[in-house]
């Protein structure tokens, strides 16, 4: 049976959606200093900068930019990122800027306010814009707000980025005593066991 071509992955697709989801972020970012407005990246381009800093080849690739601002910021946030090709959207509730009218939900950057609770099940709220650092790349959260945004999520892919941070060394059994107790619940078994349902 002939294989379409078009479906075969290949090296030149694969490095190329890297390159665009970090041309993305990079592109976000500058628009938002360009326009003197407070932020920090978080999610997973946030584990990769922190992994980054003790071993590059434990990095994991993520396919969406997550950013934090403060909400009274947003709408010349929308004017700074729209003039770089980004457009506005409101999906189910997320406030997101797809990556010009074509863009994806999956493949926009979304934004996360500092300091709200970010789902209706969430008991502690997204971090400070003030608790971050800068970085070679752009301003980062802290990694102990970026821990504490992960288990809160609890979704698969969050754990698996704590189990990354756990492996390199950035996290460990003394981090438990930083979070109220059904975080450090959710962060015990991952410290005990790394490897623990890893993907």
């Amino acid at each position: 049976m002939a294989v379409n071509h078009l479906f075969e992955p290949t090296w030149e697709r694969m490095i190329r959606a890297v390159e665009l989801v970090k041309e993305r972020c990079n592109r976000a970012v500058a628009a938002l200093e360009k326009a003197g407005l407070l932020y920090a990246v978080v999610g997973g381009h946030a584990v990769a900068n922190w992994v980054a800093r003790i071993d590059e080849g434990s990095v994991r690739n993520t396919r969406d930019v997550d950013i934090l601002i403060r909400r009274e910021d947003l709408p010349r946030a929308i004017v700074a990122m729209e003039a770089v090709g980004f457009v506005y959207a409101e999906v189910s509730g997320v406030h997101l800027f797809l990556d010009g009218p074509d863009g994806k939900p999956s493949q926009g950057v979304h934004l996360l306010f500092a300091g709200e609770i970010v789902r209706p099940e969430h008991t502690t709220p997204a971090a400070d814009i003030t608790d971050a650092e800068q970085s070679p790349s752009f301003r980062v959260v802290s990694l102990e707000a970026l821990v504490r945004m992960k288990l809160e999520s609890n979704r698969l892919k969050d754990l698996v980025h704590v189990q990354d941070l756990i492996g390199v060394g950035l996290v460990d059994e003394t981090w438990l005593a930083k979070y109220p107790p059904h975080l450090a619940e959710r962060l015990k078994p991952l410290i005990e066991n790394p490897e623990r349902d890893r993907i």
